[in-house]
């Protein structure tokens, strides 16, 4: 895994150990070609942000900043070298993505946000009950409010994975790699 392009182009990064599902080289190549100049100067936001990979490439393209959200501590930590590594600068949030939005999502803060939630995942296997993080993160309230008017989420779920209906949300893209689908969309207006 390796950033694509800009200041830190080409430098290899850390991935999280197993169970982890990082997003492969092209299919970031593809989500930051079609974000085209928006990337520059951007206000990014990184949630459930792994490696960092995302939130990093954008930083290597000229974003102004980026917060990363990442609940796991080693994982957390594994953004702050792979920061140190490609000499960016960025805030790691080590908490659960729903707090965080809770408590520190300002209104119209951002201009990308990045998730790349868990595939479906089973909280209760006993009782049969599976947890749809992009699901949660869809409807809840206060992401939609911290993008900018003019702000994009770039969702990446599992091919298969049923959204809810997209009250908040327009589609502006929706495509698949292999098993990864990669979601752009911006929010309806209010």
């Amino acid at each position: 895994m390796r950033v694509i392009a800009g200041s830190a182009g080409g430098l290899s990064l850390q991935a999280p150990g197993k169970g982890t599902r990082p997003t492969m080289d092209r299919v970031r190549g593809a989500i930051f070609s079609s974000l085209g100049e928006r990337v520059p100067q951007a206000r990014v936001l990184d949630l459930f942000a792994g490696s960092g990979a995302l939130g990093i490439e954008a930083l290597s393209r000229g974003a102004d900043s980026a917060i990363f959200v990442e609940h796991h501590g080693p994982t957390a930590g594994l953004i702050r070298k792979n920061l140190q590594l490609t000499r960016l600068a960025g805030s790691v949030q080590q908490m659960e993505v729903f707090r965080f939005l809770d408590l520190y999502a300002e209104q119209d803060g951002f201009d990308l946000v990045f998730a790349d939630p868990p595939y479906l995942k089973d909280t209760r296997p006993s009782a049969g009950e599976v947890t749809n993080l992009a699901d949660n993160l869809l409807t809840h309230p206060n992401l939609p409010k911290a993008l900018g008017i003019d702000g994009l989420l770039i969702l990446e779920c599992e091919r298969r994975q049923p959204l809810p209906a997209l009250v908040s949300w327009e589609v502006l893209s929706d495509r698949t790699y292999g098993e990864s689908r990669i979601l752009i969309l911006r929010r309806t207006a209010s």
